[in-house]
Parts: C-alpha cells; sequence; structure tokens
C-alpha cells in the first residue's frame, strides 16, 4: 500500500441516524444531499457508511444525477420487467404489491459508500437514490450507519 492511502489506525467512532423520506409515488428519489449534510455535522473524516432501507418494495441505488431521462428510464425498465397485474399469486395491497417486491429483490436496499476527508467517495455524476417502487406516496425510513475514524 502506498504511503498516501496508508491510514493510521486510531479511535473508531460510530453514529446512527434514521431519516425519513416522503415519495409521492413510483420514481427515484436522490437522497445525496440529505446524507452529504449529515456528514458535515459529523467529526469522522475517514470510514464508511452503510444507507439501509427498512423496507421490502423501495429500494436504494447509486445512479447519475446528471440527466433526468436515466431515472425514467430506469423506472420504465423496470416496470416492464415486473409489470402490474401480472400472473402473481401476491397482492394483498393491490396491483402493484408483488412486482414492488420483485424490484426490490431486483436491486438492493443498503448501500456501502467510503468517505474520505469527510466526505462521500461518489464519482462525478453519481447520485443517492431511494428507488419507490409502489404507485401511491409513502414514508420510507432509511438507517445511516457511519463507522470511522
Amino acid at each position: 500500500m502506498s504511503p498516501e492511502n496508508q491510514v493510521k489506525a486510531g479511535i473508531v467512532n460510530q453514529s446512527v441516524r434514521t431519516i425519513v423520506l416522503t415519495t409521492r409515488g413510483q420514481g427515484l428519489y436522490e437522497f445525496t444531499e440529505t446524507l452529504s449534510s449529515w456528514l458535515s455535522e459529523q467529526e469522522i473524516q475517514t470510514g464508511l457508511l452503510t444507507v439501509f432501507c427498512r423496507h421490502t418494495s423501495a429500494s436504494l441505488l447509486i445512479q447519475e444525477n446528471a440527466d433526468p431521462t436515466v431515472q425514467h428510464d430506469i423506472k420504465a425498465y423496470f416496470s416492464r420487467l415486473a409489470p402490474e397485474n401480472g400472473p402473481y399469486e401476491h397482492n394483498d395491497e393491490g396491483a402493484d404489491d408483488m412486482p414492488a417486491h420483485l424490484k426490490t429483490a431486483l436491486t438492493q436496499i443498503q448501500l456501502s459508500i467510503p468517505l474520505v476527508n469527510g466526505r462521500l467517495v461518489l464519482g462525478t455524476w453519481q447520485g443517492v437514490y431511494l428507488f419507490e417502487h409502489r404507485v401511491r406516496p409513502h414514508r420510507r425510513e432509511i438507517v445511516l450507519h457511519l463507522i470511522g475514524e
């Protein structure tokens, strides 16, 4: 490991917070700024942020945030992949119920993002999104766990 990549072992700190994101229905909701704002309040400069979605019908993505057509195309692709009114047995909460679970299964509910110099190590065009799979609005709980020094 080169000297500029070495981190001296010190005291490991942790911080946890739950944030609530309110959706207006299906779509991608960027919350990168919310994460960055919370991180700026922490005293941790180098570490790892875990972002965890506490739901089975919404998921998390790191995706391009410069061109909104990317989010549109992602939503359209997943609608074709897991259409509403498909031949599903599970439909307790409506036609979008099982497709929402399938879309979550195909994506992820947890992200791990490195933190260097107190900032997320994201690419130039990357943003962090909640991917809401249900048609009607929801309140989604996202747990943040930061560990580092």
